[in-house]
């Protein structure tokens, strides 16, 4: 073997000089600890000054307590029941929705269009939309929801039967219809809000068995949410994978039902819900004082007022209109919320509620003044002549009795209205009843003197069914008996004027006619309070026809969260 001319070489089996390398190696380590350091600090300084944000995420269950069992999860029966409500709002879809100020808005429809004399509407059909199983929606589907609704048989709500019966359906294509009706009817579009039935699914059932099928357990609807699972404690439903819109944050939505709304607050104490469906005034001062709730308040589409009946041979001083106006101007009703309802509500100065597109700005408001009260009877010849604290005029004491539900709220509220009423010389003998039996037993019948009545007023304002003279018989709403032909005519016009501007109009003069006349003594507009964990984010409601529009921004919420970097927030 040869060396190479200026190279050393050296065997495989002979030992590596290692003396003179050893301060070399040395310093290789101190230099790749170092470099290790410097590198993890510099990543250190980066991740620092990169900042993140939490963002909403898919995921979690969002548990609510509401009061009782649901009875008819069917869009056709379940008008009268608000869980029934609740559940239908998401389960099920119109042609039409009402939005927040009770306007009809599109749904299953994209469009439709009114013949100038308001006798005939067509409605288009959206493109793809689809069952929760998949089918297509058609216009077969809506023929025979209808065809279901006008049957001699239904069990549908009886005003409901009675206005579809009154209207043709006529099909035009696969995704449009045409309705005519024999007269104009302004309301009409209020009902294309009704959630349309599948037929593939209900078409062999007949209408008279509609409310015992076993369909209605585990409905099938186009609503945002499905039912996924089902018990007699419990409903569990989940986004609706056909409806081709935003996916929710949260995975799963189950009502838990209780026998009442105290037993809803107290199982939200111990943790085993996330939402309270309406926080009762008795609980809103422990509520308001939980660090651990959310509490959202909108106004209800109802008012609350005292009915005075004119038509009673015992009551006959209710039909003069100082006297009303005399009760009116002496409630303390400001009073009245606070103490009663825990301040939930707000002074009625109309029929009409103060968030719907109707009622009319600049009403008078009766405020409380008990001495504008007095001087009204005085004048009206309404004198305390025996001198036992009941003013009296030819030998009749003004004295009458006052009807309520036995809701504790609502005996408090005629105790405390008896009492502003004593105060001016007026004997109101406050009683309950169940809330059946006030309206069997007494308002039906026109059996009553006077009666603390909540009317809900969903959608359209039309005062017909509960102010309209015809109505006034055995068998209709007006309980008060209250005649006026100049009404009758406001609210007949009303309803037969297509054009929103005219209504407003009419509307407007019925609402000052009924505050001249106050065939009842309107008290407040109702306020209804929703609790909602803390855990779950971005919940808002807003003016609410029904509660059950508390849903109507549950895509938005969110429980389940991560995190990302900020300059990565545009991407998400």
């Amino acid at each position: 073997m040869h060396d190479i001319p200026g190279h050393s070489t050296q065997s495989l089996d002979a030992p590596a000089p290692t003396a003179s390398l050893g301060p070399y190696i040395r310093w290789q380590l101190l230099i790749a600890i170092g470099g290790i350091f410097l590198l993890t600090l510099l990543l250190g300084v980066t991740a620092y000054n990169v900042s993140t944000e939490l963002i909403p995420d898919q995921g979690g269950v969002f548990r609510e307590g509401v009061a009782g069992n649901p009875q008819y999860l069917n869009p056709l029966l379940c008008q009268t029941h608000e869980i029934d409500q609740d559940l239908c709002r998401l389960l099920f879809r119109g042609l039409t929705r009402l939005d927040a100020g009770g306007r009809v808005v599109p749904d299953l429809a994209e469009s439709w269009s009114g013949t100038p004399d308001g006798l005939s509407y067509t409605f288009r059909l959206r493109q793809d939309q689809f069952w929760h199983d998949g089918s297509p929606i058609t216009t077969e589907d809506i023929l025979f929801t209808v065809g279901m609704l006008q049957a001699p048989d239904t069990p549908a709500v009886p005003d409901l039967a009675e206005l579809w019966r009154s209207v043709e359906v006529e099909p035009i294509d696969a995704q449009s219809v045409r309705f005519v009706l024999d007269e104009p009817y302004a309301p009409f579009l209020d009902y294309t809000s009704i959630g349309l039935l599948p037929k593939h699914i209900w078409q062999n059932v007949p209408p008279a068995e509609l409310i015992g099928s076993p369909l209605n357990q585990n409905p099938v609807g186009s609503g945002s949410m499905r039912v996924a699972e089902a018990s007699a404690r419990m409903i569990r439903l989940e986004p609706n994978p056909f409806l081709g819109a935003d996916t929710p944050y949260i995975a799963a939505l189950e009502f838990h039902f209780y026998p009442d709304y105290p037993s809803i607050y107290a199982a939200y104490t111990k943790g085993e819900l996330d939402g309270i469906s309406r926080v009762l005034s008795n609980d809103l001062p422990l509520a308001k004082e939980r660090d651990d709730l959310q509490l959202f308040s909108a106004l209800e589409s109802e008012y609350t007022s005292v009915i005075l009946n004119l038509k009673n041979p015992d009551t006959p001083f209710f039909q003069e209109r100082a006297v009303r106006q005399a009760l009116q101007y002496s409630l303390n009703r400001e009073r009245l919320i606070e103490q009663a309802i825990a301040g939930q509500g707000i002074v009625a100065d109309s029929p009409i509620p103060a968030n719907s597109w109707a009622h009319a700005a600049d009403l008078p408001t009766f405020a409380y003044n008990p001495a504008q009260a007095t001087r009204l009877l005085d004048e009206a010849g309404w004198i305390d002549r025996d001198a036992d604290g009941v003013r009296d005029k030819d030998g009749r004491p003004l004295r009458f009795v006052l009807l309520a539900n036995d809701d504790p709220s609502r005996q408090q509220m005629i105790e405390q209205i008896s009492a502003d009423w004593r105060a001016i010389g007026v004997q109101a003998v406050s009683q309950s009843v169940s809330f059946a039996g006030l309206v069997s037993d007494f308002l039906a019948p026109r059996r009553f003197d006077a009666a603390l009545v909540t009317w809900s007023i969903t959608g359209d304002p039309d005062p017909f069914p509960l102010w309209h003279s015809s109505q006034a018989a055995e068998g209709g709403q007006n309980y008060s008996g209250w005649m006026s032909e100049e009404a009758d005519t406001l609210i007949k016009d009303a309803r037969s004027t297509i054009d929103r501007s005219k209504r407003e109009t009419l509307y407007a003069r019925f609402q000052q006619l009924f505050l001249e006349e106050l065939p009842a003594l309107p008290l407040y507009y109702p306020v209804y309070t929703y609790g909602v964990s803390q855990r779950v984010k971005n919940v808002q409601i807003g003016p609410l026809n029904t509660p059950s529009d508390r849903f109507v921004t549950f895509p938005d919420w969110y429980i389940v969260t991560r995190r990302v970097p900020a300059n990565q927030m545009g991407d998400e």
